[in-house]
């Protein structure tokens, strides 16, 4: 088969309004953690000539969101309660893995200014490329969005779903749906200039709201959609990380095509 990488990096040097923080332990370092760990833990002595080169293992310390590049969002994230189930939201650690191992299908959002589409645009779209998403088929937002990554823009300028759009994807079944741009409802600019006009508290994210009534996750913040070379015809996979108890997981996305 053929994997195509649908993952954004985790990049410290990028822009982020959360900063994120990549603390480097070189080879030589380790040797000296190594060594002092070993006497202050277990009383024994090594020093860091002992090892080949004066080098142990290195390592890597960071500190950042969860929401920091390609992430699966669960639905704690959304809010403390539901109006569906127990009324209690799952963590991303009690999701079952099979949602996030699906056929995919990626709809062309490219183009189109920052805001939001609705049920309309995504109907379209699926008849164009001829395809009924089936129960549970992951569906993927091809918006362009990641070409920003790194930038402010990323954050600012990027199309997003209303919440029709989104209440269309969920009573097809879908329960994964993934996006390249920073969030799958609209820019926060965009998000909060709509409810300032309007005083409407259904424009405030709406297709994270969706997921206090409806249990189902977003992928967000994958790249390399516009290399899938047809809609349909491949298998997502995006196993979130398990972390006990949070509201998101990062995810390394890929698409995997027959040959």
């Amino acid at each position: 088969m053929r994997i195509v990488d649908l993952s954004s990096p985790i990049d410290a040097a990028g822009w982020e309004p959360d900063t994120v923080r990549h603390r480097v332990m070189s080879p030589a370092e380790g040797a000296r953690h190594c060594a002092s760990e070993m006497h202050e833990h277990f009383g024994m002595r090594i020093s860091q000539d002992d090892f080949p080169d004066g080098e142990f293992l290195n390592n890597d310390f960071l500190e950042l969101s969860a929401h920091t590049g390609t992430h699966v969002d669960a639905p704690s994230h959304y809010g403390s309660r539901t109006t569906y189930g127990s009324g209690r939201p799952r963590n991303i650690d009690e999701l079952p893995l099979d949602w996030f191992h699906r056929p995919g299908v990626v709809l062309d959002l490219t183009g189109r200014p920052a805001g939001t589409v609705d049920a309309d645009v995504i109907a379209k779209e699926l008849a164009r490329i001829d395809y009924r998403p089936q129960p549970l088929d992951i569906v993927l937002l091809h918006t362009g969005a990641d070409r920003r990554a790194g930038t402010m823009e990323y954050f600012t300028d990027f199309v997003g779903l209303d919440g029709s759009a989104t209440d269309h994807l969920l009573d097809l079944g879908v329960r994964v749906i993934g996006t390249d741009a920073f969030s799958l409802d609209a820019p926060f600019t965009h998000v909060v200039d709509a409810y300032r006009r309007t005083g409407d508290r259904d424009v405030l994210w709406p297709a994270h709201m969706a997921g206090r009534r409806r249990e189902f996750c977003q992928i967000e913040r994958l790249s390399g959609l516009g290399e899938l070379p047809q809609p349909y015809g491949f298998t997502v996979s995006a196993l979130p990380v398990k972390i006990k108890g949070a509201g998101a997981g990062w995810a390394r996305a890929v698409a995997l095509l027959p040959d």
